[in-house]
C-alpha cells in the first residue's frame, strides 16, 4: 500500500473520530468528503467526482462503496480492508445500493451522521439520500465533525506542510526569474507550477492564480494569457502541495516603476499582515484575526478595496479548492489553536485606478507567536528589466 503516514497516526485519527462520534451520539457516519477519507484511511483519488461513500461506525468498521474504476486505487492507497463496488447499470441508483450495505451492517434504526457540505456530494445525491434513508435511520448533518479534527495538525502532517512551504518558495523564485517586460504569462505559470512538480509535489487543490495588467485585480484563475508590458503589474497566488498538504503564498509584482498608488496599497497590506500576526495566537478567534486586518486596511482608507475575508486554514485538500475551514471573516467564533496551518492574504483591488496589491503567506500556529513557514522577503517585489 502507498500510505504516507504510520499505522499509529491513522489509529490516532480513528480514535479521535470515534470519540467525536460518541460525543455526538452517532452510531455511524457516511463520509463523502475526499479530504475525510484521505485523512482517515490514506485513500487517494479524484474518483469522488462520482458517487463514493466511506461508511464508518463507532465500533470501528470501515466499508468503502465505490466504482470498479477505483477498486484498485483504494487497495493500493488506503488501509481500507472492506471495499464494495456499486454497479453502473441502467437506472439503478448507488444510493439504493448504499442502503442495502447499511442494512447488511445492521444499521437499521441507528443514528447516522452525513457529510453534506462537500464537493464530493451533488445536490441530487443529497435529495436521494434523504428520501431513501429518512425512514431507515435517524440521519443528521455531520459535515463539520471531521474538518474540526483536521484543522489541528499532527507532527507527521506538519512535516509535509513544511515540505510544501519549501516548494512554494522555490516556485516563486522560478517565476520571478521569468518576470520582465515582454515576458509571457504562460512561461511564468509554467515555471511556478514546474518547480512544485520537480520538487516531488502534487497538483494543488485549485489552479494557480495569475493575472497581469487589469487581470491583476482578479482573485481567481481564468483562461487566456498575455505578455507583460514595460510598465505592468502581475498578481500570483500559488501553493506548494506535498502529499496533498498545502502552503500558499500571494504576491503582486510590479514591472517597471511602482506608482504612488502601488506604494500606498503595499503599506496598508504590510501593516495589516503585521496586525493579523498578533491575533494568530491561542485564545483569539478567526473573527479577531479579520478585525485586525480590517482595522489597518480601513485606517489607510482601503475599505472599498479590501475583501470580506482575509485568510483560511490549509491542509490536505482536493479539487476544486485548497481553501479549508475555519476562515477569517467578521465575527467568526472559531478559535485559533496551536498546530493550525493558516494562510493569511492581504488583498487590495482598486478598480478606479486599476491597481492591485496583494501580500500573503502561510503560518503555523504555536503556543505563542505564529511561525511563518515561508522564507520569502516581504518587500514590495519590483522587476524593472
Amino acid at each position: 500500500m502507498a500510505l504516507h503516514f504510520t499505522d499509529a497516526e491513522f489509529e490516532s485519527r480513528f480514535e479521535k473520530l470515534k470519540a467525536a462520534m460518541e460525543a455526538e451520539k452517532l452510531d455511524a457516519m457516511l463520509l463523502f468528503a475526499q479530504e475525510s477519507t484521505y485523512w482517515l484511511t490514506g485513500y487517494d483519488t479524484f474518483g469522488f467526482c462520482f458517487f463514493q461513500c466511506l461508511v464508518v461506525t463507532r465500533d470501528g468498521e470501515k466499508v468503502l462503496l465505490t466504482r470498479s474504476a477505483d477498486q484498485r486505487q483504494a487497495r493500493h492507497t488506503s488501509n481500507i480492508a472492506d471495499i464494495r463496488i456499486w454497479v453502473d447499470r441502467g437506472a439503478a441508483s448507488p444510493v439504493g445500493q448504499l442502503k442495502d450495505l447499511l442494512f447488511d451492517m445492521d444499521l437499521l434504526g441507528s443514528r447516522i451522521g452525513i457529510e453534506y457540505d462537500t464537493h464530493g456530494m451533488t445536490g441530487r445525491i443529497a435529495l436521494q439520500l434523504n428520501e431513501v434513508l429518512t425512514s431507515f435511520a435517524d440521519i443528521s448533518d455531520a459535515s463539520a465533525l471531521i474538518p474540526a479534527l483536521r484543522a489541528v495538525k499532527s507532527p507527521e502532517e506538519i512535516a509535509y506542510v513544511r515540505k510544501a512551504a519549501e516548494l512554494a518558495d522555490k516556485a516563486y523564485y522560478a517565476a520571478l526569474d521569468e518576470i520582465r517586460p515582454g515576458a509571457d504569462e504562460g512561461r511564468i505559470l509554467a515555471a511556478l507550477q514546474g518547480a512544485v512538480f520537480e520538487g516531488g509535489g502534487d497538483y494543488a487543490g485549485n489552479e494557480f492564480i495569475i493575472g497581469s495588467g487589469r487581470d491583476a485585480l482578479l482573485c481567481r484563475y481564468k483562461s487566456g494569457r498575455r505578455a507583460l508590458s514595460a510598465q505592468d503589474q502581475i498578481t500570483l497566488e500559488w501553493a506548494g502541495a506535498y502529499r496533498h498538504y498545502h502552503a500558499a503564498l500571494m504576491r503582486t509584482v510590479v514591472v517597471g516603476t511602482p506608482t504612488d498608488r502601488h506604494q500606498e496599497m503595499y503599506l496598508a497590506a504590510r501593516e495589516a499582515l503585521t496586525a493579523v500576526e498578533t491575533q494568530l495566537v491561542p485564545g483569539k478567534t478567526f473573527g479577531d484575526v479579520f478585525d485586525a486586518h480590517a482595522e489597518r486596511m480601513d485606517a489607510h482608507g482601503m475599505m472599498p478595496h479590501r475583501l470580506n475575508a482575509c485568510g483560511y486554514s490549509l491542509g490536505a485538500r482536493f479539487t476544486p479548492s485548497w481553501m479549508d475551514m475555519p476562515m477569517a471573516y467578521k465575527a467568526n467564533p472559531a478559535e485559533v489553536k496551536p498546530d493550525m496551518v493558516i494562510f493569511m492574504h492581504m488583498i487590495l483591488m482598486d478598480s478606479n485606478t486599476e491597481t492591485a496589491m496583494t501580500l500573503g503567506q502561510t503560518y503555523l500556529t504555536t503556543e505563542g507567536a505564529p511561525e511563518c513557514l515561508s522564507t520569502l522577503p516581504l518587500d514590495l517585489p519590483v522587476k524593472s528589466g
